[in-house]
């Protein structure tokens, strides 16, 4: 799709919302590209492909113009306050995959035009003021896994459709097989039922004959108590008789469990690593191992599986908190495919790099030119502005560096690991803070104190520029000059002595641009300073990378430190140290 039509869709969006928030400030209607907007993801080839704003207190309507993105794949608008019809033109996003609207205050019919989409594997409508008849429409979406009508206002028979799992509770108008005598009666629909199976009609409302009708309740009730009985017996054989190694809470043929997560079985994932074979190790960290997977159907995927398994948190944190970072959706941040729980394993599964990370590359042949490397710089703080100013709530990464900052195909930018720190937060007591992180990038407020916050993320970033510049890992680049003392002395002392040169990754060749280099190492500079309060915001660090008020801001940081020398460097000097001693890498 041209650009152009491409911003003239969000921007009319845009002035369809009421935005309390700002969160779509930066929408720009003559911009030439949107990919670098908030809530806007992007493919490698710079199509619109996701639209994601949920919990941002929007209202206002959705505009019509959303059916012109017609790369789309997922929206997500749920948990605002937008009213309005559901537009139709929804129906010609012929590549979405993931639909979720709900918790708003839709209103209107289903539109039938949404059973075009024929791609579409996931969508909730749930807890909105939808009303009419169930749309028959939906019986043509062959793909369909996971839908939710529930709590609405909708009326009459439903549809046959493939949905593995659905939910149409709420909807007291609606019967579920239309054969009822006054199909438009109050019925009691249970949470979620299997159209693809065996249904037994429900009783109308208004039995023909009070006897039938008792003799009936009562075989059912019968019935009902003897299957509840053998279930419960064959439950409690299977738990005894299965290893605690699987999860026996999860559901055979049900494939999605949250949001638009697959919920994986232990055994598919311990197949596609041949048994996480240390062959089949992508990488390891302080959150664990990271291997590479093929599933059965040929997707090649990266499973991550989280150290100290068992002492995560109850399951339903676990998902909670995974849900929560799967809403976290931007092209610059790695996409969550799914999870898997059991009783002592944790995994997350994502999709497989093929360039591996930036840390694995600056060592690797070919060389990253400059103007890839200045990308990956760009791409990385757009991920983390995401995080820090634009997600809800917002996430604190707390390791960044190049290990983590993964590359696509197109050697574009993403950001890793984000949210595991979170996840295992809760083993931590409420007296002692485990520092998270790696010695050499983490902030000293952060060693001193074990307080994060977004300004730790900005001073790792910071080194991660300097690894880009030099092609080295934090604890290594100043070996090649012989420096002695602090990394960070070091850099701002060839700085002032403008030796720059010294600095740049010899495998470049002298191939870079000098005034480019004097900008990377200013931002660094700035992201590194010892005071949390004077290092910039991400959303200043994207506008310094784009060109944009770095000037300005290098000039009052040194106006700063002419009136206020720095008398914290030997303090630095010595934090450093003692994270040296204390850490591992």
């Amino acid at each position: 799709m041209d650009d152009s039509i491409s911003v003239q869709a969000l921007m009319g969006i845009k002035a369809s919302l009421h935005d309390p928030h700002g969160v779509l400030d930066n929408w720009d209607g003559d911009a030439v590209d949107p990919c670098s907007w908030t809530m806007v993801t992007c493919s490698p080839e710079s199509l619109v492909i996701g639209l994601g704003t949920p919990s941002q207190n929007l209202s206002g309507t959705l505009s019509p113009s959303i059916g012109n993105l017609t790369n789309l794949q997922i929206v997500l608008l749920q948990n605002n306050n937008i009213t309005g019809p559901i537009p139709g033109e929804l129906g010609k996003l012929s590549n979405l995959h993931t639909l979720d609207l709900s918790n708003n205050f839709f209103t209107g019919e289903i539109p039938s035009s949404l059973g075009n989409l024929r791609s579409l594997q996931y969508m909730r409508l749930n807890n909105n003021s939808l009303s009419g008849a169930f749309p028959m429409s939906l019986a043509n979406m062959t793909l369909l896994v996971f839908l939710d009508l529930s709590y609405n206002n909708l009326s009459g028979p439903v549809a046959r459709f493939p949905a593995k799992t659905f939910s149409i509770v709420g909807n007291p108008l609606i019967c579920p097989t239309g054969s009822e005598p006054e199909c438009f009666g109050t019925a009691l629909m249970p949470m979620s039922m299997n159209l693809n199976g065996t249904q037994t009609d429900l009783p109308s409302g208004r039995p023909r004959n009070h006897k039938i009708a008792l003799a009936f309740g009562s075989s059912v009730g019968s019935v009902s108590l003897i299957i509840l009985v053998l279930g419960l017996l064959l439950w409690w054989r299977q738990r005894q008789d299965q290893p605690t190694l699987f999860n026996v809470k999860e559901r055979h043929h049900e494939e999605v469990s949250l949001g638009n997560l697959r919920r994986f079985q232990f055994r598919e994932l311990q197949s596609a690593t041949n048994n996480f074979s240390n062959k089949n190790i992508l990488g390891k960290g302080g959150f664990g191992n990271v291997y590479k997977g093929i599933l059965q159907d040929g997707t090649v995927v990266a499973v991550k599986r989280l150290k100290d398994g068992n002492a995560v948190g109850g399951d339903i944190q676990f998902q909670t908190e995974v849900e929560m970072i799967s809403l976290a959706v931007h092209r610059n941040l790695l996409r969550l495919y799914g999870f898997c729980i059991t009783p002592t394993e944790r995994l997350l599964v994502y999709p497989y790099m093929s360039n591996g990370s930036v840390a694995s590359r600056l060592k690797g042949k070919p060389v990253l030119d400059w103007g890839t490397r200045k990308r990956i710089a760009l791409g990385a703080a757009r991920g983390l502005l995401y995080l820090h100013e634009q997600c809800d709530p917002k996430i604190i990464h707390r390791d960044v560096k190049a290990a983590n900052i993964l590359l696509d195909d197109y050697c574009e930018a993403v950001v890793g690991d984000f949210g595991l720190a979170k996840l295992l937060d809760h083993q931590d007591s409420h007296v002692t803070t485990a520092v998270r992180g790696t010695v050499g990038h983490i902030a000293p407020e952060y060693l001193s104190t074990g307080q994060s916050s977004e300004k730790t993320d900005v001073f790792g970033f910071g080194i991660l520029l300097l690894e880009l510049i030099t092609g080295q890992r934090a604890l290594e680049f100043g070996k090649a000059a012989n420096q002695k003392g602090a990394m960070l002395d070091w850099v701002k002392k060839i700085h002032q002595e403008k030796k720059l040169e010294m600095l740049v990754d010899k495998d470049l060749n002298g191939n870079y641009d000098r005034i480019e280099l004097e900008e990377m190492v200013q931002v660094a500079l700035l992201c590194t300073q010892f005071l949390p309060s004077h290092r910039p915001k991400m959303s200043e660090v994207v506008r310094m990378l784009e060109g944009d008020g770095l000037a300005e801001r290098w000039e009052a940081s040194q106006r700063l430190e002419a009136t206020n020398p720095n008398p914290t460097s030997s303090l630095h000097q010595i934090v450093i140290l003692i994270s040296l001693m204390t850490l591992h890498y």
